[in-house]
């Protein structure tokens, strides 16, 4: 067994104390992780590191030595980057261990001054090779949430709705970019084959502006519509956005528009051969004018 494992062997309950202290003053975060677990995170890191420093004082974490504590420090920043830890509180849990080892060293120290700057210098690189695993392993995971987080966005944000037989709508809210329409074409593509619609209303009212790469990718899942057989409107086009149109020199020739969605609803109706009337009252109230069909028959 190597110096420094002895040395953390023999002082691991001062060393672990102190840390917790250095942690308590460091980071207050006792709305997201226990004492109880705090102080088993730190129990089994410390007993990893003096497993790693008793076969390799040399800081390299290439090693199999340290394979242990690096898997550890993974676990341990995977978890709390889910948890909402910042990053600083997370590379401080790892930082705060330096002062209760170079503690340990100077009250063990054997008089040879070299040795014991040795000794302080290779655990100063192990900690901060640590550290900087831990912050790789946390960002890594931070990651992975954020994208994990924007595809459940980016799904729940393009609805199909189905709103009657065969007639289909996709609101549309934000702007379209390339990740955002290759999901908007499959959930399109889906829920025609799965409901059989002849029919697919595109609303773009929630679109805040149309250049050149917005039209293109509605054409795009109009025209990957059509291929599966149903025939697309383009509701939601407001004045500002047909002038841009036309000023971007953007063919729609031969996509169907429609200022408002009732319009285009209408139309899909119409054209899947059922007629809108209006019933007749029979209490004393007027008849609401309302864009809702209050019954639809077929032709």
């Amino acid at each position: 067994m190597t110096k420094v494992a002895e040395i953390i062997k023999r002082n691991e309950d001062q060393i672990r104390a102190d840390w917790m202290k250095n942690m308590a003053k460091a980071v207050q975060r006792a709305d997201l992780m226990s004492k109880q677990e705090l102080d088993e995170q730190s129990r089994a890191l410390l007993a990893s590191i003096a497993e790693g420093t008793a076969v390799d004082e040399s800081a390299d974490l290439t090693g199999p030595a340290w394979y242990k504590a690096k898997s550890l420090l993974e676990q341990i920043s995977a978890s709390r980057a889910r948890q909402g830890f910042s990053p600083t509180e997370t590379c401080t849990f790892v930082l705060s261990l330096k002062e209760p080892l170079f503690n340990s060293f100077r009250r063990e120290s054997s008089g040879n001054p070299d040795e014991t700057f040795a000794h302080i210098w290779r655990t100063t690189l192990l900690i901060d090779r640590l550290a900087l695993l831990t912050m790789e392993a946390f960002m890594r995971t931070r990651e992975e949430v954020i994208s994990r987080q924007q595809q459940e966005l980016l799904e729940l944000s393009t609805p199909v709705v189905k709103l009657w037989d065969g007639v289909l709508a996709l609101p549309i809210i934000g702007t379209l970019d390339s990740a955002r329409t290759q999901v908007v074409m499959e959930n399109l593509l889906q829920a025609v084959v799965s409901t059989n619609s002849k029919f697919a209303i595109i609303d773009i009212t929630g679109v805040p502006t149309v250049d050149t790469l917005v039209a293109q990718h509605l054409l795009k899942t109009i025209t990957a519509a059509r291929l599966m057989g149903a025939d697309c409107i383009l509701s939601g086009v407001r004045p500002q956005i047909a002038q841009t149109i036309v000023h971007l020199g953007i063919n729609l020739a031969d996509v169907i528009t429609k200022a408002k969605l009732a319009d285009a609803f209408a139309l899909a109706l119409q054209r899947s051969g059922r007629g809108v009337v209006r019933l007749a009252s029979n209490s004393a109230e007027p008849v609401p004018s309302s864009p809702i069909p209050t019954s639809v028959k077929e032709s």
